[in-house]
């Protein structure tokens, strides 16, 4: 097996995050699920951005937020996704350049505009999302070159990509060439609705051995496992023999393997803001700890320390020196 050119290579909805703060009453006017997100149409989005007030944007999407963080973290990482050639896309692609990320998926000359998120932050900290795929739909096993794949030691898969049919099978396409090439492939559950809506297919990735770790919070992992007991979950989860690392805010993450169950404490902060990317950063340090051969449990607090930082402003994009508090911390 030749030497990786890449530590962390994502696959995901290229978005742009468009953030305004609000109340629970403001949720419950447009029937917003709180916590949740859901799919929207470009007609929906320009309501309810139009309703949203102030917003701060900024480029989003769940992998590319822990590509970006993987990259702060000093990993040589790269991304797949899909733009329009549109002022978004362009802002996007921007973006993720500029945080050091390879990103060479052509943009779609036409068709539907890129992907935006209207996240609504609450006071205390969740967010509601409202996603317009837009272009993100167009990725395709064509914008997915063998080589990269390859090369990287890590691919990181972001379950959103379920939605659109064609990503899929780029999904599946990606997973497959990694695993000839010898390298390992990570899955993000991304939201508990994604898995209610796909609960047998992410099942069947994990005890088909199409992944080699999952990521979740509770949430999820309830979802996956239809249960609402957690032990029994972490059990089943133990049972399926999959590397995972499983998020609980604030009571900090479990790394679970089939012979042993690692609780990891979570960082302290000062003030929790937005917890937008919490989830995303915390896939980030994990998997740079991974790349580094790190034991799990420093994998994890690696994980908890960059979540530590996003949930402290809003974005989903690191903002601190996220190399030099890991180093301080005795992580890397």
């Amino acid at each position: 097996m030749t030497e990786p050119r890449l530590d962390i290579l994502g696959i995901g909805n290229a978005i742009v995050d468009v953030i305004a703060p609000c109340d629970d009453d403001f949720l419950a006017a447009h029937a917003l699920n709180k916590g949740g997100m859901r799919l929207i149409d470009e007609a929906a989005a320009e309501t309810l951005y139009a309703a949203m007030g102030q917003t701060l944007v900024v480029s989003g999407g769940s992998a590319a937020n822990t590509i970006i963080g993987a990259a702060a973290l000093g990993a040589r990482a790269g991304f797949i996704g899909k733009v329009k050639q549109d002022p978004i896309g362009q802002m996007f692609g921007h973006d993720i350049r500029a945080a050091k990320v390879a990103f060479d998926t052509s943009p779609a000359a036409d068709g539907v505009a890129s992907a935006r998120c209207l996240i609504l932050v609450t006071p205390d900290g969740q967010r509601t999302m409202n996603t317009f795929l837009g272009a993100c739909q167009a990725l395709s096993e064509a914008d997915v070159d063998p080589a990269q794949v390859a090369a990287a030691r890590i691919t990181y898969l972001e379950g959103y990509l379920w939605d659109p049919p064609a990503a899929k099978t780029a999904f599946l396409k990606a997973a497959e060439i990694a695993h000839k090439a010898g390298r390992k492939v990570a899955l993000s559950l991304s939201d508990a609705f994604c898995v209610d809506r796909y609960r047998d297919e992410f099942l069947h990735l994990i005890r088909s051995r199409a992944i080699d770790i999952l990521f979740a919070n509770e949430s999820e992992l309830h979802s996956l496992y239809q249960t609402a007991d957690f032990k029994t979950a972490v059990a089943q989860l133990r049972e399926d023999d999959v590397l995972a690392a499983v998020t609980r805010g604030d009571k900090g993450a479990l790394v679970v393997t089939r012979e042993e169950t690692q609780a990891i404490n979570a960082f302290p902060i000062e003030h929790l803001v937005d917890t937008t990317g919490a989830g995303d950063l915390f896939a980030a340090g994990f998997l740079v700890g991974l790349s580094q051969e790190q034991t799990l449990a420093d994998c994890a607090r690696l994980g908890a320390l960059a979540a530590a930082e996003v949930i402290q402003h809003y974005g989903a994009r690191p903002q601190a020196d996220l190399r030099a508090l890991a180093t301080e911390n005795g992580l890397l």
